[in-house]
């Protein structure tokens, strides 16, 4: 079989994918599921940059580091490279479909469609917002991650 390959987008890859990259990885090892995990943004304003502080904080709560990430821009290469692409919201789905080159065989969806009860729906963007924000977000993406675990098992 084939191991999985998931990429998470959002805007500025520095607050929601980074969690979400974070929370898959963790909930994979746990279950001892082998999955090649990463994330990006749909905007290069941040490339180079480790995640938020405050998502560097959240995510140390609750056990894990993600200060060496960094933030990158999606690419073209990024939908042969990965077989499941998801944007954290609509409008980084509709990025996404403006980018995506004609022939891949990447899955391309909102993360939150995994999530039942959540089709359609957002991981909403804490970056304008406070505390609160940043743990919906996580509970969001945790979520997901539980599916996409569930999915691959």
């Amino acid at each position: 079989m084939i191991q999985p390959s998931v990429l998470f987008v959002c805007l500025g890859n520095i607050c929601r994918s980074p969690l979400a990259e974070a929370a898959l990885r963790a909930r994979a090892v746990a279950a001892g599921v082998a999955i090649t995990i990463d994330s990006a943004g749909t905007g290069d304003w941040h490339a180079g940059s480790p995640p938020d502080p405050r998502a560097i904080a959240l995510a140390r709560n609750n056990g894990i580091d993600i200060s060496t990430y960094r933030a990158r821009q999606v690419t073209e290469a990024d939908f042969q490279k990965f077989g499941h692409i998801f944007a954290l919201d609509p409008q980084n789905l509709k990025d996404l479909r403006r980018i995506e080159p004609s022939r891949h065989a990447a899955e391309v969806r909102l993360l939150m469609d995994l999530v039942p009860g959540r089709k359609g729906t957002a991981v909403m963007d804490p970056y304008y917002g406070d505390e609160q924000e940043f743990e919906e977000a996580w509970a969001d993406v945790c979520a997901a991650a539980d599916a996409l675990v569930k999915r691959f098992r």
